[in-house]
């Protein structure tokens, strides 16, 4: 039983945690800034529940390294039903932050007009995609907001990291690279499966040098959309000694087309790699060009690009 002083003699007694000091002291909680752009999510693709589920996944990641982060999540292919279109997220995101100043000024708190852009747009995409990003752009321009949009999320090191975990949940790498254990299926050469053309092929090959350094073989990069293309670098590889190789999308997935990665698969004559997906690193390279577009500190542990 309590008394007017404190809880009774032998119940324990929770006292606040003295605040460590020095360099190891643990960094205070970044929030987002009051009256920060909206992070908005553009995804490509069909839209489908699992295509939902992940960009969720991927928002979820993000708003948990800033919290109090405003977000949205945009369809380039969406219906504005079930699948809001991403011209359709900014405007009503625009439209929210007026009437938030219009509710805040007739209340008669003092506050600064909204200026600079309502939210900052980050394309779901690993790599460069030319189409793509035509149609994002187009979408910004039809939504009439004001809105900043990002690069793309690769390439970076956080990619070769995700391109191993998924690699190695396949069965065809290493799961630790700095341990001598061997992986039976073992790829001995690696192609790096992308789409958009030529620039988005380049770009994966600076990743796949750092999954090379990770991995200790080869890696090179091939584009889906061009016929021909997975197996005349599967030849390659196989021609320069690699015995066994594997697939792996540097692609985070709804901009993935249905049987594409198995058409490649079976014309390279090897096993693939699951996409990306919802890789805590997608989550935080998000955020990062976020904060990058915005000028603003990350949080303490996010990338940097």
């Amino acid at each position: 039983m309590s008394s007017p002083t404190g809880p009774a003699s032998g119940l324990p007694v929770r006292m606040p945690r003295p605040r460590q000091s020095g360099r190891h002291r643990r960094p205070e909680p970044v929030a987002a800034p009051e009256g920060a752009p909206a992070l908005v999510l553009a995804v490509p693709g069909a839209p489908a529940p699992a295509t939902r589920s992940l960009a969720e996944e991927v928002i979820s990641i993000a708003r948990s390294e800033l919290p109090g982060l405003d977000v949205g999540i945009g369809y380039l292919d969406g219906d504005d039903a079930q699948y809001p279109t991403l011209a359709t997220v900014l405007a009503q995101n625009a439209a929210r932050r007026t009437e938030r100043y219009e509710i805040a000024t007739a209340a008669g708190r003092e506050v600064a007009a909204p200026e600079g852009p309502a939210a900052v747009v980050v394309p779901l995409l690993a790599g460069p995609d030319n189409a793509l990003m035509r149609r994002i752009r187009q979408a910004v321009m039809d939504s009439r907001s004001a809105a900043e949009l990002t690069d793309v999320l690769g390439p970076h090191p956080l990619l070769a990291e995700a391109l191993h975990v998924r690699l190695s949940e396949a069965g065809l790498a290493r799961a630790d690279r700095a341990r001598l254990f061997t992986v039976a299926t073992a790829a001995d050469g690696i192609i790096l499966a992308t789409v958009g053309g030529e620039e988005a092929v380049q770009a994966a090959g600076i990743t796949g040098m750092l999954l090379a350094a990770r991995l200790a073989v080869p890696v090179m990069a091939a584009a889906l959309d061009q016929e021909g293309a997975v197996g005349a670098i599967a030849e390659q590889l196989r021609g320069s000694g690699s015995a066994q190789l594997a697939l792996a999308p540097y692609l985070v997935g709804p901009e993935l087309s249905d049987g594409l990665l198995d058409a490649a698969a079976k014309e390279a004559g090897c096993a693939a790699a699951e996409a990306l997906g919802a890789y805590p690193a997608i989550g935080k390279l998000v955020l990062s060009q976020y904060t990058t577009a915005l000028g603003i500190a990350p949080p303490q542990g996010s990338p940097s690009l």
